[in-house]
């Protein structure tokens, strides 16, 4: 008979092997760094799945009712996330979760006492299975509640299959980003309306305390895409000021944190505002909105906002294109509007539009596609590679040096802006050169 604790026992087991004759982790060579890692990310979701059981019992034997017999008061807690919080260290908020996902995935009893199912099966065998840890399980569990309410249980039910079979591999960022891509796919017709919400509770407070000015905005996605876009466009500016050497005063600004040129940004910006003088400080920086041309003129579906993840209404990109440019480019299926072969060496500004909507940024590590540039994958002059489409990636500056300075490969499969990007690992990091998926295919929910 298969115990609750089996696969706890068996990652704690993998991680004792992994782990070998080393007194310490200063000991572990890298390759067992590397494997240790992992064990450690097994054995936490086990552990994620047996507490979280835990967690639900706790919560049973402490509900209301049972009121001076409920266990956690019997404990000296008002609560069952106070008791967890305390024993284990953790937050009242995040043992709050860890009993929701608890109750989520325990088996349940009708009024007469017969055996169901758990509420999310599929969640609960996940998490049991240690694929999944507690915060990914709660993200997916929380958005279930919330849209079973507006598709349906069979709706819902798919939704879940979909998740826990993706989730595995993400980290908890990309699975909420890829939630928000699922509901606003599963329900456009909420995004209005979810938009009305989310403007109705933007604010921007303002106070001065110890000689400072101190300010506190909340932007809805829309809205917030261009005080976003703008102020990293300055920071990248400042940036590039001084790799190129221009600004000798840059080295100051590099030194210090990035939230600090931020604050340069928003002065820059209100400066700007109030002499209305042109310049081309902010680098470049555009307010990218990306919709398909049928959808926009039929008024359906929704839109993409670069660098904002929550999906926008296709009225707001209605309203967001009549105050702005709008650019319509067309690739072939070959993408051949988009290859340059030798003719030119730098990627065109048209290229790089098709470059973000197949990448979503840096194709690597997922940055915007602000803080990018467009890399010949052939080298220019190494490999005489072409400025063609399927010979770019967006890559920030960071992973461009991970890339080239430990032997990665980038294999681009498929053509044009629907393309695939696969990063391999050079043999040091995987002997079996597994690719791994990226740019934004990585977290899409349509083929």
């Amino acid at each position: 008979m298969t115990s609750t604790l089996d696969p706890l026992l068996e990652a704690t087991r993998l991680l004792a092997a992994a782990w070998g004759d080393a007194s310490s982790g200063a000991g572990l060579s890298r390759a067992q760094l590397v494997v240790v890692n992992e064990a450690i990310g097994s054995a936490r979701r086990c552990l994620d799945a047996v507490h979280a059981e835990v967690a639900a019992g706790i919560a049973h034997e402490s509900r209301p009712e049972l009121g001076p017999e409920s266990l956690a008061k019997q404990q000296g807690f008002r609560t069952t996330a106070q008791l967890i919080a305390t024993t284990t260290g953790a937050t009242t908020g995040d043992a709050a979760r860890l009993v929701r996902v608890g109750e989520a995935t325990a088996p349940r009893t009708n009024l007469i006492g017969e055996s169901l199912p758990a509420k999310f099966p599929a969640v609960r065998e996940a998490l049991s299975a240690g694929r999944i840890g507690a915060a990914v399980a709660s993200t997916i569990v929380t958005f279930l509640e919330r849209v079973r309410r507006t598709v349906g249980a069979a709706c819902g039910g798919e939704a879940e299959e979909f998740l826990t079979a993706r989730a595995p591999g993400l980290s908890h960022d990309e699975v909420r980003r890829m939630i928000t891509r699922l509901e606003a796919h599963l329900d456009p017709d909420g995004l209005a309306p979810r938009e009305d919400e989310l403007r109705a509770r933007a604010s921007l407070s303002m106070f001065e305390r110890d000689g400072m000015l101190h300010l506190t905005a909340t932007l809805d996605p829309a809205r917030g895409a261009a005080v976003k876009t703008a102020i990293q466009g300055f920071v990248s500016a400042e940036f590039a000021a001084k790799r190129d050497g221009r600004d000798p005063q840059a080295l100051d600004a590099d030194r210090r944190p990035v939230t600090a040129i931020q604050a340069d940004a928003l002065v820059h910006l209100a400066e700007h505002a109030l002499s209305c003088l042109k310049n081309k400080t902010l680098n470049g920086a555009t307010v990218i909105v990306r919709v398909n041309a049928a959808d926009l003129e039929a008024g359906t579906g929704s839109g993409l906002v670069d660098g904002i993840e929550q999906p926008v209404s296709i009225d707001t990109v209605r309203r967001m294109a009549g105050g702005g440019g709008t650019i319509r480019w067309v690739c072939g299926e070959d993408g051949e509007v988009l290859n340059w072969g030798r003719d030119r060496r730098l990627f065109s500004r048209a290229q790089r539009l098709a470059l973000a909507e197949r990448d979503g940024g840096c194709a690597f590590c997922g940055l915007p596609p602000g803080m990018t540039k467009a890399h010949h994958i052939e080298w220019w002059k190494r490999d005489r590679g072409r400025t063609d489409l399927n010979n770019g990636v967006l890559l920030c500056e960071t992973c461009h040096h991970l890339i080239h300075d430990n032997g990665w490969g980038i294999r681009i499969e498929g053509v044009g802006v629907r393309a695939k990007v696969w990063f391999l690992p050079p043999p040091s990091t995987d002997p079996n050169r597994t690719p791994r998926l990226g740019g934004r295919a990585r977290t899409e929910i349509v083929a």
